[in-house]
């Protein structure tokens, strides 16, 4: 069976490396992102990638969003939620509650309304699956970004009641847990915290691994390929699970 995939914010990062994987199995992917030209870019690079620009804030947007996948790819047997954004980095007593809202808005309430919209569509399907982009942040405290860790636990408790309700259906729900992922946001933040310590970029990289058993960042194509694996006959039995993929993280700093 060829699956048919919708993939939130798939433009850039670990939904652009999602995105790729699936196309490489063979899948058919309907991708949408607030970044217009990102789309572009990676349409040219993959030949048949349906595309929808959507703003996960906007309701609206979504309801086009899951409508528009749908009539493209002829049904849907996958969706993964890997849209979020980081929110500020303050201390609680700070923060502003708009902020706060605006991380929910995004990183919980979009998750929850691209799942609502999808799951009729899901129930169609022979093996429908739902991939849930959770984050470390979701299983540990993490000081100064209490509105991102918030929501990446409220999208845990999420992804549980969801394969509570869908088990039914046959549906499987997981959430995948990354811990420091490479990447080129990643690399500007080592450089601006250098500059900031007047340490090297090196010694910065080796403090954000203190804290983990496996002294490497994690490569968002290994992420992409837990993606699949999850979405696969090989994770046929596998629903309402937390996966942690972060070089066991022992804590956030």
């Amino acid at each position: 069976m060829t699956q048919r995939v919708l993939v939130t914010a798939g433009a850039s990062g670990i939904g652009r490396e999602i995105t790729r994987a699936f196309a490489v199995e063979g899948a058919r992917v309907f991708v949408c992102d607030i970044d217009e030209k990102g789309l572009e870019d990676l349409a040219r690079e993959i030949p048949g990638l349906a595309t929808g620009v959507c703003d996960i804030a906007r309701r609206d947007q979504i309801e086009l969003t899951v409508k528009r996948a749908v009539e493209a790819l002829g049904g849907l047997d996958v969706l993964v939620n890997n849209a979020g954004i980081a929110g500020p980095t303050l201390p609680v007593e700070e923060m502003d509650p708009d902020d706060w809202e605006k991380v929910f808005q995004v990183n919980t309430s979009g998750t929850f309304n691209f799942t609502r919209l999808a799951i009729p569509h899901l129930k169609k399907s022979p093996s429908g699956v739902i991939v849930i982009m959770s984050s470390a942040a979701g299983r540990f405290g993490y000081a100064n970004r209490s509105p991102y860790a918030a929501s990446k636990w409220a999208l845990v408790g999420f992804t549980k009641t969801l394969a509570i309700e869908l088990g039914e259906y046959g549906i499987r729900a997981n959430a995948i847990l990354p811990g420091t992922v490479d990447g080129e946001r990643l690399q500007r933040v080592f450089e601006g915290r250098a500059r900031v310590s007047g340490q090297t970029v090196d010694e910065v990289r080796q403090a954000s691994l203190a804290n983990q058993s496996l002294k490497q960042l994690v490569d968002p194509k290994d992420i992409a390929a837990l993606a699949v694996f999850l979405a696969s006959d090989h994770g046929k039995s596998i629903s309402g699970q937390m996966l942690p993929i972060d070089g066991d993280m022992q804590r956030l700093s």
